[in-house]
């Protein structure tokens, strides 16, 4: 007699029911994102690839060359520095407008709110490629993309860390007189002050990463140095100032985790472990921001003259008629299709593959691959693989999936460090393999968790993929590079609406599948 597959497993349906819908939802993906293994292996790109990565080696080591490397590193280090700066002292405020924290009744304001949606949804290359417009070439468009993007991302996180801390000491304060500054201050800071500080600085690490990134678009630093080097097809410089970046990276890396195990720490170890305390490490951080500003010498008095607030109108007013064509509409949604399509392919790519990688051994040898897998920035990736595979979205695709496995990998290695050891153990005491006690035992307990990372990852790629154009990736990427090439605003400014609106789509639906996956 033959068993109705549900009779076995009363999931059966639900879980069939559910592969045919992601099946259905990934084939049109893969078609828009031109996924083709079959053109890593073609003849044509294999040579170029190889040729390619053949010079780089050796890597470029004169006396002339280090010097601009060294001062190209510095640069890009105080341009995350000035730039989080500069962030942190828009966040605060916008984070206690928006936030319902503190108020004796949940209202938030609805404008600091759009406005925050506004500056992060807004990828911190496209600002930089904005500012430099105005300002010119060098790290003051870095410093104020930064500004503005980090701004935006830091507020947001602040204001629901605000919220998620108990209420009852901020509603005592209150009802005894105090207002919402000082509830805010002794009722919430106390509780979230470790997690505030923890987040800034992970934030510092990202930035270091973007402030590489935008240096494609002649905001200064290690970026600018390797697009010159990439164009002119100089593979023993780009070789060394990889290196450099992936040493900055891994430095930058091991900072931020001490200092976050640190404020993980008791209060009374915590102390002990500062040394001098935390006033001490204030002005340490205080000191760095100031040598920062004056390493980079901007002089952002200039920025507030009447010739400059005279040419930031004039490019802003260039913004708003935007095209609304319907060919030049459907030319937009096209690129929107293929930019999405890319971060979501990317991002399922990594999964797979950060999965392997920390399940892989040694440890310590797969931890190497994964900081040199993220250590490398999108956009280099993107230059590289485009040799791989030809131009399109394909290549960013590739780029988004190398990159974005270090990041996953790293995260799911410690998820999976961190799992409860009982399930897995009681499967193999029983006699269960290896791989089966993993699927059935370690999986379930961290799956939560894994898909969490994997959603704040894609929501993530989805700016990042929006800006792989700019090396020829396809997607809203290469229309807003080509429109601004040509001084076309109308249209450039249709792109970045769109780029907003697929971002914020995509916050959305990624907050609407962790709800119901928790």
């Amino acid at each position: 007699m033959l068993l109705n597959p549900a009779d076995r497993d009363p999931a059966a349906t639900r879980r069939l029911a559910a592969l045919l819908a992601a099946l259905a939802i990934l084939w049109p993906l893969l078609q828009a994102a031109e996924v083709k293994p079959g053109a890593l292996f073609a003849a044509d790109n294999l040579k170029v690839i190889g040729g390619f990565l053949a010079a780089f080696l050796p890597p470029e080591t004169g006396i002339e060359f280090l010097g601009y490397l060294g001062k190209a590193t510095l640069e890009t280090l105080a341009i995350a520095t000035a730039g989080l700066a500069l962030a942190w002292i828009l966040a605060v405020p916008l984070a206690y407008l928006a936030s319902g924290a503190g108020r004796e009744k949940a209202s938030l304001n609805p404008v600091s709110r759009f406005l925050l949606t506004l500056l992060r949804g807004i990828p911190e290359l496209v600002w930089a490629l904005l500012f430099v417009r105005v300002f010119g070439l060098g790290p003051a468009a870095g410093v104020l993309a930064l500004g503005l993007t980090y701004g935006g991302m830091l507020a947001k996180v602040y204001a629901e860390i605000l919220e998620s801390a108990d209420p009852r000491p901020a509603r005592a304060l209150r009802q005894a007189g105090a207002g919402r500054p000082a509830a805010i201050a002794y009722g919430l800071l106390p509780q979230a002050a470790k997690e505030l500080v923890s987040y800034t600085v992970y934030r510092w690490e990202c930035a270091i990463r973007a402030s590489v990134v935008m240096g494609f678009v002649g905001a200064g630093g290690l970026g600018q140095l390797m697009d010159q080097a990439m164009k002119m097809l100089n593979g023993g410089e780009a070789a060394s100032i990889l290196l450099a970046f992936m040493a900055l990276v891994m430095a930058a890396d091991g900072l931020s985790h001490w200092l976050r195990r640190r404020l993980e720490k008791p209060a009374a170890p915590r102390a002990a472990a500062f040394g001098p305390g935390m006033a001490g490490l204030s002005l340490g951080l205080a000191a760095a921001v100031l040598a920062s500003f004056g390493f980079l010498d901007i002089g952002f008095g200039a920025l507030f003259t009447r010739e400059a607030a005279s040419s930031m109108g004039e490019f802003a007013a260039n913004f708003l008629a935007p095209d609304l064509s319907g060919e030049w509409l459907l030319k937009v949604a096209k690129g929107a299709w293929e930019t999405l399509a890319m971060s979501a392919v990317g991002t399922l790519l990594a999964a797979a593959a950060g999965l392997l990688l920390a399940l892989g051994r040694p440890r310590f040898l797969f931890g190497l691959g994964l900081n040199a897998l993220r250590s490398v920035p999108e956009l280099v990736w993107a230059t590289i693989t485009a040799l791989a595979v030809g131009l399109g979205p394909f290549a960013g695709t590739l780029a988004l999936a190398l990159h974005t496995a270090g990041v996953l990998g790293r995260l799911y290695a410690e998820a999976l460090e961190n799992a409860p050891a009982a399930p897995n153990q009681a499967l193999r005491l029983a006699g269960a393999p290896r791989s089966i006690a993993f699927l059935h035992g370690t999986l379930p307990e961290v799956f939560p968790q894994l898909l969490a990372y994997t959603l704040y990852r894609w929501e993530m790629n989805i700016r990042m993929a929006a800006i792989l154009g700019f090396v020829g990736a396809g997607g809203l990427g290469q229309l807003l590079y080509f429109e601004l090439s040509l001084f076309h605003y109308a249209q450039a400014s249709t792109v970045i609406a769109a780029m907003l609106i697929l971002s914020v789509t995509v916050d959305w639906g990624s907050a609407w599948l962790r709800r119901r996956s928790a």
